[in-house]
């Protein structure tokens, strides 16, 4: 797999990433298969560059961007971060790591501490980290106060507590923490999904603004299509654990070739009503990820399914012209 740009060495590799959680035994029944929330999951990123993974509720999504961050111990695979595996990594050289890997949580209310100004919300990571230019009290408020304005937070609201913030502006400050030790890659887990449309458009664009200033990478999680369209550069469609298709945003919203990334566009909904597309309903429910199916995952609801679909699990390949490794889609008849 290549990096996003040609020539350029990716800031995060990621190779075969496997998570399977264990079902606790019940008393006096037989011992139950693993939950394969993620099972054998590759891809890189670039530095400055903005990857979206999207897919139905329990694909594997958050599971994925909680591993490359090790907030969750992947059961296997390779985090490459510049170069550096993760995996593995000792406690104290994965701290360190840890000031240019950061989130920002898709609940901005539950992932801020209740009894924290927001002055000391921000200025934790910096105490925590001792980061340079900021080892007083002081000092680590006039930053707070300098991360404010690049998210578009007033100065005075530096003495509020979260629940005096509405919903845009707690997520503006997990945004500010997040920033604070300007990190190299920042995980967006849903960061929109709780908010209102009209603010979703303003956090969004304060990101891609933000990206543009600071040069950072973002893991983009997200079920919102429109969404994606607008911040992405690359999309990573995961089904069941899975990445089936994976491509530059243009050509993933034009000319998608898996049948699942197919459905799941024309399920979008559509800005004209008076344009009346015709609808590509998938059939049933994903199987359980205790229990995939043998062979292609997606194949006990795809329309183009064959026997060899049941047999045999398609390779994630390449797809088009060159450059190579731009387009890849694991599909046997695309």
């Amino acid at each position: 797999m290549t990096s996003a740009v040609p020539g350029i060495e990716p800031l995060l590799e990621v190779r075969g990433l496997v998570k399977h959680y264990a079902v606790p035994r019940r008393w006096l029944q037989p011992a139950r298969p693993p939950v394969r929330a993620v099972d054998g999951v590759s891809f890189t990123l670039g530095r400055g560059e903005t990857l979206a993974l999207v897919g139905e509720s329990g694909c594997g999504k958050t599971t994925v961007a909680k591993s490359v961050l090790r907030l969750v111990e992947p059961s296997a695979g390779s985090v490459r971060f510049e170069g550096e595996e993760l995996i593995g990594l000792d406690a104290r050289r994965m701290r360190e790591r840890r000031r240019d890997l950061q989130i920002i949580f898709q609940d901005p209310y539950a992932s801020l501490n209740p009894r924290l100004a927001a002055a000391e919300i921000v200025g934790e990571p910096l105490r925590n980290f001792a980061f340079a230019g900021a080892s007083t009290a002081k000092t680590r408020r006039e930053r707070a106060a300098w991360l404010f304005a690049k998210v578009g937070l007033r100065p005075e609201a530096l003495d509020r507590y979260p629940h005096e913030f509405s919903g845009g502006q707690r997520q503006r400050l997990g945004i500010a923490r997040a920033l604070a030790l300007q990190p190299k890659l920042i995980v967006c887990d849903e960061p929109v999904s709780a908010l209102d449309v009209s603010v979703q458009a303003q956090v969004i664009n304060l990101l891609t603004d933000l990206q543009a200033e600071f040069g950072i990478a973002y893991l983009f999680v997200a079920h919102d299509l429109a969404v994606v369209r607008h911040i992405s550069h690359r999309v990573a469609v995961m089904y069941l654990g899975h990445i089936v298709e994976i491509a530059d945003r243009d050509t993933l919203f034009s000319a998608p070739r898996h049948p699942y990334t197919e459905m799941l566009l024309a399920a979008a909904p559509r800005p004209d009503p008076r344009r009346r597309p015709q609808r590509l309903l998938l059939a049933g429910d994903p199987p359980s990820p205790a229990r995939p199916p043998g062979g292609c995952r997606f194949h006990t609801r795809c329309p183009l399914a064959q026997a060899i679909c049941r047999e045999q699990q398609p390779e994630l390949g390449e797809r088009g012209a060159p450059p190579a490794g731009e387009h890849r889609v694991a599909c046997h008849f695309r």
